[in-house]
């Protein structure tokens, strides 16, 4: 069960350590379980310390261990997880197995303090290394970009099944709707569809506002063991079922179905481990590194059919705050910022918690959805409370 979520001071370009965000963070979430340092046990991130793409990781296990001053029983922390929910997942099999009690999971970046300084980090490394498995297929042909990546997977759907721009359009302004209510969104002011439309092209056919937006944070959350509930704050966020599943090739152009994604190997995994379905899901929190990453979990999770993502979102009526299914209730990545798969998990947990103030769903949600990754890993999250 989830205990206690926290996140880091959030901004462009904050030029602050990563210990220090991290440290934030981690002591936020641990205080909101009503635990005291001494009490945690176990400590679990992804992908680790990952110092050869600049901001994308700069803090370890023993990092935080050290900066905390934390006895730990259990920890773990590496690149080859389920994603960026990998961390989770592994800190819920600890706890199970009484190997720890309470495991803070942490994720920090500071993607935007190094663009400041001239670097650009990127999914490729830093340039003076040599490069490896499957990015050293697509580099001789200048494709070294997720956004490259992404963009020709989108241009494939729309080809195959009548996807539009206007349909990725949906998402990122409902996102920036949602993102006004959030006081640590980068980007509040409104969007309009013909803003989307009008922004400057990065890769056909994604534009400006299909991108997330690079910040400086870190979001931290406590899986604690179930029979620590009395110990607690509030009522604990419970984990009603997992999905890691990894069926088809960990790559982004490799899998059988180019329409297919690792969201559709974790997305049925999840849904073969519990009674709910689709149709249950009160709010949905899902991965938009790029905007049509998120029309694939909204595919794969099964709110439609495969290729129906586009006329499913009825031009962001369905996925607004009064919705059937709202979205991305923080802003996502697109207006709130980069923070990768816990920040979508930070927020399933304060709505489910009635915690979410002005930005909180008028409906309170029972069970939540949370999901992360892009095209070769992917890892997603049922809740409820």
């Amino acid at each position: 069960m989830i205990s206690g979520v926290g996140q880091s001071d959030i901004g462009r370009g904050l030029g602050r350590s990563p210990l220090s965000l991290a440290a934030q963070a981690a002591l936020r979430a641990i205080a909101d379980a009503g635990l005291d340092v001494d009490d945690v046990d176990g400590v679990s991130t992804w992908p680790g310390r990952y110092d050869h793409i600049p901001g994308f990781s700069g803090v370890g296990v023993s990092d935080l261990q050290a900066a905390l001053g934390l006895r730990l029983n259990w920890f773990a922390g590496g690149p080859d997880a389920a994603g960026q929910l990998g961390q989770v997942f592994n800190a819920v099999a600890a706890v199970h197995s009484g190997l720890a009690r309470h495991v803070v999971c942490f994720r920090v970046v500071t993607e935007a303090t190094v663009r400041r300084t001239g670097a650009r980090p990127s999914q490729s490394g830093t340039g003076s290394e040599r490069l490896q498995g499957a990015t050293s297929f697509v580099a001789p042909y200048w494709a070294t970009s997720a956004a490259q990546w992404t963009a020709l997977l989108a241009r494939h759907h729309m080809n195959r099944f009548g996807t539009t721009r206007e349909h990725l359009g949906a998402i990122a302004v409902n996102a920036r709707a949602h993102a006004a209510l959030n006081e640590t969104a980068v980007f509040r002011e409104p969007m309009t569809m013909e803003d989307y439309l009008g922004a400057r092209p990065i890769c056909d056919p994604l534009g400006l506002y299909d991108c997330d937006v690079p910040v400086d944070g870190c979001t931290a959350v406590v899986i604690s063991a179930a029979d620590t509930a009395a110990e607690l704050r509030r009522r604990p966020v419970r984990i009603l079922a997992m999905g890691s599943a990894l069926k088809d090739s960990p790559t982004w152009f490799g899998r059988a179905d180019l329409t297919t994604s690792a969201a559709h190997d974790a997305a049925e995994m999840m849904w073969s481990r519990t009674d709910l379905a689709p149709g249950d899901v009160d709010v949905a929190e899902l991965y938009d590194g790029f905007s049509f990453l998120t029309l694939m979990w909204i595919e794969a999770l099964g709110f439609c059919g495969p290729g129906e993502g586009g006329p499913w979102l009825d031009g962001g009526r369905t996925i607004a705050r009064d919705g059937a299914v709202p979205l991305n209730t923080q802003g996502g990545q697109l207006s709130g910022g980069r923070l990768h798969g816990l920040g979508f998990l930070h927020e399933a947990v304060v709505q489910l918690q009635g915690r979410g103030g002005v930005r909180q769903l008028a409906r309170r949600p029972e069970i939540a959805v949370a999901a992360a990754g892009g095209g070769p890993l992917g890892g997603s999250l049922l809740l409820g409370c």
